[in-house]
This record gives structure tokens, sequence and C-alpha cells, in this order.
């Protein structure tokens, strides 16, 4: 296996680890192949800071960028590594002194949307919705 291959293949195990899915094309398959091969694959795979401590940077900067949709997956994938509810919200809250109120204030909402989702999503699966 080439050094190619290998990013990749570390890339794809890094990014299902965070995420807890197979990476997914979208519209821009390119796009996803740097992503997984150089994102994940290299910046992800260094040492020095665990995958949850990247975690943690990565929600961070997509609450500063105020970006709805990268926000939301990135608050499952802190959930997916096991961080709690309580945590991402306190991340967000710590980033209002620094990012701005409204920055902090878009993030916990999104935070509170997906809590929703995922509450609703599982009152289903268990025959409790109400």
């Amino acid at each position: 296996m080439n050094d190619s291959a290998g990013r990749h293949e570390r890339g794809k195990a890094m990014f299902e680890q965070v995420f807890g899915r197979e990476p997914r094309p979208g519209n821009y398959p390119e796009f996803l192949e740097l992503t997984v091969d150089h994102l994940f694959g290299e910046i992800w795979s260094r040492p020095h800071l665990s995958v949850e401590e990247r975690e943690l940077v990565a929600l961070t900067a997509v609450a500063l960028a105020r970006t709805d949709w990268e926000l939301r997956g990135h608050i499952g994938a802190s959930l997916n590594l096991g961080m709690s509810r309580e945590k991402i919200v306190e991340v967000i809250i710590q980033l209002a002194y620094y990012g701005g109120w409204p920055v902090a204030n878009n993030g916990l909402r999104v935070a509170q949307e997906v809590f929703a989702e995922l509450d609703a999503t599982a009152a289903k699966e268990s025959g409790h919705d109400d």
C-alpha cells in the first residue's frame, strides 16, 4: 500500500470514528476525497491531541463560522465521540466571549434543535412519541 492509499484508509477510518458513519460524496466527490485524505488522513491523525480534543476545536471553529449545517454535523460528531450535551453547550457558551454573542446565540439555537431532533427520534424508536 503506497502512502496515498494509507493516508486515504487512515482518513476514512478517522472520519468513521468521528462521525459514526462512512463519508458520503454529496455534490463534490473530489472535495470529499481531499477532506478524507488530507484533513482526516493527515491532520486529524496527527499525535498530541486526542480525537475528542480535535473535535472540540472543530466544534468551536464551525460555531464561529455560523454554518448551521456544519455545526449540526459536529454537534452530532461530538455526541458520537461521547461528549455530553452539557459539555457541548459549555463550549458554545465559552465561545461567546471570544467569538461574540451572536455566534454563541446561533450555536445554542442549533444545539437545541439537534438535541430536540435526537430526543424525538429516540422517543419514536422507543414507541413513546407523544
